[in-house]
């Protein structure tokens, strides 16, 4: 069975820096492009970032290109989003979740959330 669980949320200073970390528990997190999307209550979730499969791929939306970094460890079974210069906007929780299109960008960018199993989220909260 294929579990995810995020860590690392928080309350952060606009400015502020924090590091989500995506971990997997049944299988190998290696296996699978991992995405990351966020949830802000009665909006639409957004996808906010993907790494393929063999990490050779990487998606970023436009509201977080050049301030979040995704990588990942398959030696550690993890994920990482690594998130700078966070602002109020960045308030969600975040999912991690798997990829079923290995991270193609054209997906994403028609708003098509192709997402299979997700985590439970943690909450990241910018304060102004």
């Amino acid at each position: 069975q294929v579990q995810l669980a995020e860590s690392g949320g928080g309350l952060v200073q606009r400015g502020g820096s924090l590091t989500l970390a995506c971990t997997g528990s049944g299988f190998k997190l290696g296996d699978y492009a991992i995405a990351w999307f966020r949830q802000v209550p009665e909006k639409k979730r957004e996808a906010v970032s993907c790494i393929s499969e063999s990490g050779s791929r990487i998606f970023y939306a436009d509201s977080v290109k050049g301030r979040f970094t995704i990588s990942r460890d398959n030696a550690k079974n993890a994920v990482s989003l690594h998130m700078n210069d966070l602002n109020p906007e960045d308030t969600a929780v975040y999912h991690c979740a798997t990829d079923v299109v290995d991270c193609k960008e054209s997906y994403y960018r028609s708003g098509l959330e192709p997402f299979g199993s997700w985590g439970q989220g943690t909450q990241v909260t910018v304060s102004s």
